[in-house]
C-alpha cells in the first residue's frame, strides 16, 4: 500500500498516534499522503468509522472519499446487503449540520432547522435595516452581512460586536447584528457561519454534548488546516482534545484566505498547542520544473512568518519563467491572447493546458474580448452560481417551504409565485400581525379570524398555498415515489414552465431557464441515487452546503477551453501554462492592502506564490506600463514581487516603485525615474517602448 511514497510521505502515513504536523509545500502528494494514512490506520484496526476527515469543499471531500474507496477494494464493498462501514469524510460545514441536527433544540432551535444561503441572508439584512431606518448611504444589506460574518468568523457574538464597534458604521452595523440573529432564530434558520459558530456554542456551554460528539471519533485529519478561522479551530481543539489523534495537513505558504476569517497563526503555533506534535515535512514538488520551483522558492523566502521549509523540484530543468511588458492593459491582454491562440493552433497544447490568473474580477473583460477576436473558447470561473438563478430559487424555496413552513424568507419569495391573489398589502398585514405576536408569518395563515379579515382573494390564494404544501409535505414524507417525480409533480402543479415563456421574450432563454430547472431535477435524482437513506431535508441541505462551488461551472466551460480565474479560485489547481497578469503594485500586492497597512503584505506574496506554483513546464508574468484608470492611461509601478523572484530584490528602483506606488495610491504625486531602467527579467513586444517605459518604472 505504501509503494511509490517517498520517505517523508511514509512517515507521515506510518505515524498513526499523537498530534502531527504535516507541512505539505505545494505539489508535494498531500492528498495522496491523507488518503492513504486513513487507510493505514483502517488496516492497523481503528474501525473506519471512528475515522473523521474534514476539509473544507466538498470536491475535496469527494475526492478524498473516491481515493480512500479505491484503495480499500471498491466503492459498493459489501457483506451481504450490510455496506461495509466508512470513514466520515466531508467539510466542516457538513459535519456540523449533522451534530446541529442531533442537538440544536437544546440552543433553542427545531431540529429541522432551515440553512440560509447569500439570497436569504439579504432578505433579512433589508427588513433589519428598514426596521432601524437605516440609509442605504450609510449601510447597505451587503455592508451588514460583511460585518456580521467577520464578527462570527473571530466567534463574536452580537452582544460582543457592540462593545468591539469603533465606528459609526460599526455600531449601526452590531445593532442589526443582533436584531438579524434574533430574525434568522425566530424563522428557525441558521446562516452558514452560524453552522459553525453555534457548533462551538454547543460545544462550550454543553460539556456533555461535547464528550459525546468528541466521542465517535477516535482519529480526527484536517486538511488545509492553515484556512481555518478561530471557530474551525476552537471545534476542532474540543473534538481531539481527549483523544489527541489529531492529524492536520496544510502549508503556511498558502494561506490566502484572511479576507475571510483564515488564520495562519494556528498551522504556525500548532506545536505550541500540542507540544508533543510530531512534524513532517513534504518538501518534493512533483507538479512544476526546476525553473518554476527556484522562481517559487526565491519569493516566498521574504516572508518573515512562516515555517522553514524549500520546495524540491522532482522534474528537473523546465523552461525559465518570462516576464513581458506591455504599452497598456489592452495591449497586455491583445498580445496574450494571440499568442495563446498561435499556441493551440500549432497543436502545441490543448486550451484546457492554459489558464489566465489575475487578481482582481475586473481584470478578465479585456482578456474575454481579445479571446472571442482571435476564437479562442475560454471559461470564466467564479460567476453567478447555479443556485442563485432566479427559477432555481423560486422552486428551491417552494421545497424549502415544504421541508420547513416557518422558513419566513422562502414563504415570503413564492407567497404570491406564481400570481395567486395575494396582494401586497395582505402580506404586509400578515407580517405585521406575525411581529406582533411573535409568530411566523405560517402561523398566522392558519388563523383564521385573521385571514377573514383580508380581501377575497387573498383568503383563496393563501387557502390554496396551504393546501400544496400541506399536501406536497405528506407525499415527500411517505416516501411511496421517487422524489424526483414528486418534484415534477410540483413543477407542473405550479406551471413553472408556462411562467417562464410568459416572462422571458426569446424561445433561446425560455429553454435556457427551463433547462436550468431540469438540471435542478437532475440534481435531486443524483442525490436519490447516491444516498441510503434520501430525503427533502437532506438534499436541501446538501444543496446549501454545495451552493457556493457549484458556482465554478461558468460561462463557455466546456471540455476544452482557456481558464480565466483569480488566484483565490486557482489554488489546489494546476495548469501545463500559466500567464500571471497585471504583476503592478497596486493590484499584486493589492492596493487594499498597501493603503491600509504598508508593511502587512505577507498574504499578497503568499498569493503570488500559489499563481507561480499552479505552473507545470511554463509560466509567464506580465504587466502593462500604463493602465486606463478614471477615463485616462496612468503610468503603473512593477510588482516588488517581479523583482524579488528574478532575484533582483536588493534594486534601488524596487524601493522606488513601492514608494511611487503608495504615494498615488494615497493621493499624492507619483514618483517617476528619469534614470534608465527596465523591467526585472523583462522581454519586451518592442525595443522602443521598453527604452521609453525604463525611463518610468523598472529595475536596473
Amino acid at each position: 500500500m505504501t509503494n511509490g511514497l517517498n520517505p517523508e510521505q511514509l512517515d507521515a502515513v506510518q505515524t498513526l498516534r499523537g498530534p502531527l504536523l504535516v507541512l505539505a509545500g505545494a505539489g508535494s502528494g498531500k492528498t495522496r499522503v491523507v488518503t492513504y494514512r486513513i487507510a493505514n490506520l483502517i488496516r492497523h484496526g481503528t474501525p473506519a468509522e471512528r475515522i473523521l476527515a474534514v476539509t473544507f469543499t466538498n470536491k475535496a471531500a469527494k475526492e478524498m472519499r473516491e481515493r480512500i474507496l479505491g484503495l480499500l477494494g471498491g466503492k459498493r464493498a459489501t457483506r451481504g446487503k450490510e455496506k461495509r462501514p466508512r470513514p466520515v469524510i466531508g467539510t466542516f460545514h457538513a459535519h456540523c449540520v449533522q451534530i446541529l441536527r442531533r442537538h440544536a433544540q437544546v440552543l433553542g432551535y427545531p431540529a429541522r432547522f432551515a440553512i440560509y444561503d447569500r439570497s436569504d441572508q439579504e432578505a433579512v439584512a433589508r427588513e433589519v435595516l428598514r426596521a432601524l431606518r437605516v440609509h442605504s448611504g450609510m449601510l447597505k444589506p451587503a455592508d451588514l452581512l460583511y460585518f456580521i460574518s467577520q464578527w462570527k468568523n473571530a466567534g463574536v457574538r452580537p452582544e460582543q460586536a457592540a462593545v468591539e464597534a469603533r465606528t459609526d458604521k460599526e455600531h449601526v452595523a452590531a445593532s442589526g447584528f443582533r436584531r438579524y440573529q434574533e430574525a434568522v432564530r425566530l424563522a428557525g434558520a441558521m446562516d452558514f457561519d452560524d453552522l459553525l459558530l453555534l457548533t462551538e456554542a454547543l460545544f462550550s456551554q454543553h460539556p456533555a454534548i461535547r464528550q459525546e460528539e468528541a466521542g465517535r471519533f477516535d482519529h480526527i485529519l484536517v486538511d488545509e488546516y492553515q484556512d481555518t478561522n478561530q471557530t474551525q479551530y476552537a471545534i476542532i481543539r474540543m473534538l481531539a482534545e481527549d483523544h489527541r489523534n489529531l492529524c492536520v495537513v496544510g502549508d503556511d505558504d498558502q494561506s490566502i484566505y484572511g479576507w475571510r476569517g483564515a488564520e495562519v497563526r494556528h498551522i504556525l503555533n500548532f506545536q505550541r498547542d500540542w507540544p508533543d506534535a510530531k512534524v513532517v515535512r513534504l518538501e518534493a514538488n512533483y507538479r512544476s520544473t526546476a525553473a518554476i520551483i527556484e522562481y517559487a522558492n526565491r519569493l516566498i523566502a521574504f516572508n518573515k512568518v512562516r515555517h522553514d521549509k524549500i520546495l524540491r523540484p522532482a522534474r528537473h530543468g523546465g523552461r525559465p519563467p518570462r516576464v513581458l511588458q506591455f504599452k497598456t492593459e489592452a495591449e497586455e491582454a491583445q498580445k496574450i491572447a494571440q499568442e495563446i491562440a498561435r499556441i493551440i493552433d500549432r497543436g502545441e497544447r490543448q486550451p484546457r493546458d492554459i489558464a489566465i490568473l489575475f487578481r482582481t474580477n475586473e481584470q478578465p473583460r479585456v482578456f474575454e474580448t481579445e479571446l472571442r477576436k482571435v476564437r479562442v473558447p475560454y471559461s470564466l470561473v467564479g460567476t453567478q452560481s447555479f443556485f442563485d438563478r432566479k427559477e432555481v430559487r423560486d422552486l428551491l424555496s417552494y421545497l424549502k417551504l415544504i421541508d420547513q413552513p416557518q422558513d419566513e424568507v422562502s414563504l415570503l419569495r413564492v407567497i404570491n409565485f406564481p400570481p395567486r391573489g395575494i396582494g401586497v398589502k395582505s402580506v404586509e398585514t400578515l407580517l405585521k400581525r406575525a411581529v406582533a405576536a411573535g409568530k411566523p408569518v405560517w402561523d398566522m395563515m392558519e388563523d383564521r379570524g385573521l385571514i377573514g379579515e383580508l380581501p377575497k382573494p387573498s383568503q383563496t390564494g393563501i387557502h390554496h398555498l396551504r393546501n400544496l404544501v400541506i399536501e406536497y409535505q405528506q407525499m415527500f414524507a411517505q416516501g411511496t415515489e421517487p422524489m424526483v417525480d414528486v418534484v415534477r409533480r410540483l413543477i407542473n402543479r405550479l406551471e413553472l414552465f408556462a411562467v417562464l415563456e410568459r416572462a422571458y421574450p426569446t424561445p433561446e432563454e425560455v429553454e435556457a431557464r427551463k433547462g436550468t430547472i431540469i438540471e435542478l431535477v437532475n440534481a435531486i435524482g443524483e442525490y436519490e441515487t447516491s444516498t441510503e437513506s434520501p430525503t427533502l431535508a437532506g438534499f436541501l441541505d446538501e444543496v446549501m452546503l454545495a451552493g457556493r462551488e457549484f458556482g465554478s461551472k461558468s460561462k463557455d466551460r466546456g471540455g476544452n477551453s482557456v481558464t480565466l480565474m483569480t488566484y483565490h479560485s486557482a489554488k489546489g489547481l494546476e495548469f501545463p501554462v500559466v500567464y500571471m497578469v497585471g504583476m503592478e503594485e497596486g493590484i499584486l500586492p493589492h492596493r487594499r492592502t498597501l493603503q491600509e497597512n504598508y508593511d502587512d503584505v505577507e498574504e499578497e506574496r503568499r498569493l503570488c506564490y500559489v499563481g507561480v506554483t499552479r505552473a507545470q513546464d511554463e509560466l509567464t508574468l506580465s504587466f502593462p506600463l500604463q493602465r486606463m484608470k478614471w477615463g485616462k492611461l496612468r503610468p503603473t509601478f512593477v510588482s516588488r514581487f517581479l523583482y524579488e523572484m528574478t532575484g533582483q530584490a536588493d534594486n534601488p528602483n524596487r524601493l522606488r516603485a513601492m514608494r511611487a506606488a503608495r504615494q498615488e495610491i494615497l493621493g499624492a504625486t507619483p514618483y517617476r525615474s528619469a534614470k534608465k531602467t527596465s523591467s526585472p527579467g523583462g522581454q519586451s513586444q518592442a525595443t522602443s517602448r521598453r527604452q521609453a517605459a525604463r525611463r518610468r518604472h523598472g529595475a536596473r
